[in-house]
């Protein structure tokens, strides 16, 4: 009956939003950790102990038994199967943040090179894109979906600059510990794979409102 596909459809979008919330507020913890050089936080980021894994297979598994149970029209189908292609993308955004925190957890924040200027603001660009694709899919918002796609080459462009700043960094100084850069690298790369995931949030949210692939 109807009003079960309802509740089944509710039930997958409160999962999904629980998850997704937990992911986006892990990685504003990190970043805040960053800022505030509070590496016991991030540690506590890190050993957290939120399952994205099992997490996911529950939502996935939900969907697979709303579609054999149910037998949803075309519009619900589109629903379903597109929180089947988000739920992996955000899964990855979680395991990401939790990569970040790990880093942030032993960083040495005596190193002051301008890319960590660059880190921090290329972290809010990216937790922005992370909120506006999970709401644009929960709220069925095309033009928010299409803007975080366009948002993604601001993170691209901060990656760019990070790399330069480290290649200026380590020329300028033989005494740099190899170390550092690459944290650095690496925390700028987990953001930037995050904005990926992001953009790949928004195209499931133009698929279910469209139907197409993009």
């Amino acid at each position: 009956m109807r009003f079960v596909l309802d509740e089944l459809l509710q039930k997958i979008s409160e999962l999904l939003i629980l998850m997704a919330s937990s992911c986006e507020q892990n990685l504003n913890n990190a970043f805040e950790a960053f800022r505030t050089h509070d590496k016991e936080k991030a540690l506590a980021i890190y050993k957290n102990d939120y399952d994205l894994s099992s997490k996911a297979r529950e939502i996935e598994s939900l969907c697979i038994k709303t579609i054999l149970r149910q037998q949803p029209v075309a519009k619900d189908m589109l629903i379903i199967s597109a929180t089947l292609k988000l739920v992996r993308d955000v899964e990855r955004i979680g395991t990401q943040a939790i990569s970040i925190a790990e880093l942030i957890s032993s960083f040495n924040f005596s190193y002051r090179g301008d890319e960590i200027l660059l880190i921090e603001k290329m972290s809010e660009e990216a937790i922005e894109m992370v909120k506006n694709s999970v709401d644009s899919f929960i709220t069925k918002n095309e033009d928010q979906a299409r803007a975080v796609i366009k948002h993604d080459s601001v993170v691209d462009k901060y990656f760019h600059l990070i790399k330069l700043a480290l290649i200026r960094e380590i020329r300028k100084s033989e005494d740099t510990d190899g170390s550092l850069p690459l944290d650095v690298l690496m925390i700028a790369k987990y953001l930037e794979r995050i904005g990926d995931h992001s953009c790949n949030v928004a195209k499931c949210t133009l698929y279910m409102i469209s139907g197409e692939l993009s």
